[in-house]
């Protein structure tokens, strides 16, 4: 596994063919690919990523925790986006066994012709699957459901659907990325901040020591997210809320609003003893860096709740939010505007990744690539892996010390909210680890939020 001092030092004292900003979701993508095809082939290719926090500290890993193929989309007539996203889907399930699972999901019906609407979608969603559907859909009847979940409002229940898409823990899904790429000889360093940006040429900070150095690269690839100096960014918020347990049964929640926005309540926890609510659209004006739920948010997530589970206690024992990059249009509402991607080359060379879903991180990952292929390294173009390359990673959470040894966990915050989401499931951190942490990382940043 990667030592941040190594892989700094290295940083520091090489130039690299490829220079890889933002440690999310796409720049670890494009980081294992861009290994992979170096390794499978032979080519002695220098690659490097920074990231300017923690790597998936931001909205890669404070997402809604799922793979899926974006059952909502059906309504703007986005099949393709779905298309792609379920075959993504199927190939995670194939790829990354030991983060992404199955999940089904129950739609409650409550209104007169829902069976018929929501059936309609589910058989579409089925067909676009196609032969790597995890299952196909059914409908439950209300006698049936009430006994799957006695605590949901019984009033005009007229049964739901179940179908199915996949949980992910997806902060892990980022670092095992950055892991793997590693491995194959990628250096990858966190708290290191681009502070200027030219198409051969980055001027960068430590910003755990302030120390500033160059980087000299042949070619840069922006995948910096909501952070991205760019004019065509339309930044939406999605906020989540953990509350205790709602439901009964396994299956997560699907639930649409009028305005097309779906809420989902998923079973969430180390033990599965939680439940994640969210999420949102809204429109964030604000700095990328300054990123929480508001009082309307909370309200909105918390009142489906209440309507879904009358008896529930709405108070949350902790809450994140994130920012989705996506791509300007004439949308008019947040909720609306296309998750489509785009990559492209700008006139100054540096290639820049925008938009697009966590769940298509992949096939994104090697679009870019074989822009940065193209012209660099020819004979690397076409050569992505990544399909049918098991992603390599640990089946359980680190502890404290593994997270800081092993993981490049600077402080008891990286530990207890990217490397583990074990932060979020208690107002408090017990005992035991508060101590562990303290142990791990005297005199860091407070384990408190």
């Amino acid at each position: 596994m990667p030592n941040r001092g190594d892989h700094l030092e290295c940083l520091r004292s090489k130039d690299y063919d490829v220079l890889i900003l933002g440690g999310g979701i796409n720049g670890a993508g494009v980081a294992r690919d861009l290994a992979l095809r170096a390794n499978t082939t032979g080519t002695p290719l220098r690659i490097a990523l920074i990231e300017k926090n923690h790597f998936a500290s931001g909205t890669s890993g404070k997402n809604s925790q799922l793979i899926h193929g974006g059952l909502r989309y059906l309504k703007y007539f986005e099949f393709h986006l779905v298309r792609e996203a379920l075959r993504e889907r199927a190939t995670l399930l194939r790829i990354a066994p030991h983060l992404v699972a199955p999940q089904p999901f129950l739609i409650p019906l409550y209104e007169p012709f829902a069976k018929v609407f929501y059936g309609a979608g589910l058989t579409l969603y089925d067909a676009l699957a196609g032969k790597r559907n995890v299952a196909r859909h059914r409908g439950i009847s209300a006698a049936e459901l009430r006994s799957m979940e006695p605590a949901m409002e019984p009033r005009h229940l007229r049964g739901a659907q179940l179908f199915f898409d996949c949980q992910v823990n997806s902060a892990r899904l980022v670092l095992d990325n950055i892991f793997d790429a590693a491995r194959l000889g990628a250096i990858v360093v966190n708290y290191v901040e681009a502070e200027d940006v030219s198409p051969t040429l980055v001027q960068a900070r430590d910003t755990l020591t302030g120390d500033r150095f160059e980087i000299n690269a042949r070619q840069v690839v922006d995948s910096t997210g909501a952070w991205a100096a760019s004019d065509n960014l339309r930044l939406v918020r999605g906020s989540h809320l953990i509350l205790p347990r709602l439901n009964q049964s396994d299956n997560a929640i699907a639930h649409f609003d009028p305005q097309g926005r779906v809420v989902f309540l998923i079973p969430w926890g180390s033990r599965r003893q939680l439940t994640l609510v969210g999420t949102t659209d809204v429109d964030h004006n604000a700095s990328p860096d300054e990123v929480q739920i508001s009082a309307e948010e909370t309200e909105y997530l918390t009142d489906v709740v209440r309507r879904l589970y009358p008896k529930a206690d709405t108070t949350p024992i902790s809450t994140y939010s994130s920012l989705r990059p996506l791509i300007k249009t004439s949308a008019s509402s947040a909720t609306s505007t296309s998750r489509e991607h785009r990559i492209w080359r700008a006139e100054s060379g540096i290639v820049h990744i925008a938009g697009g879903k966590y769940t298509t991180y992949r096939s994104m990952s090697e679009e870019a690539t074989d822009l940065v292929c193209r012209d660099l390294f020819p004979a690397l173009t076409g050569q992505c892996t990544t399909a049918t390359t098991v992603i390599s990673g640990r089946p359980d959470l680190p502890s404290p010390a593994e997270a800081a040894q092993h993981e490049m966990a600077q402080t008891a915050r990286d530990c207890l909210y990217v490397n583990t989401y074990l932060g979020y499931e208690s107002r408090t951190i017990p005992e035991p680890l508060a101590q562990q942490l303290e142990e791990t990382f005297p005199a860091r940043q407070s384990a408190q939020r």
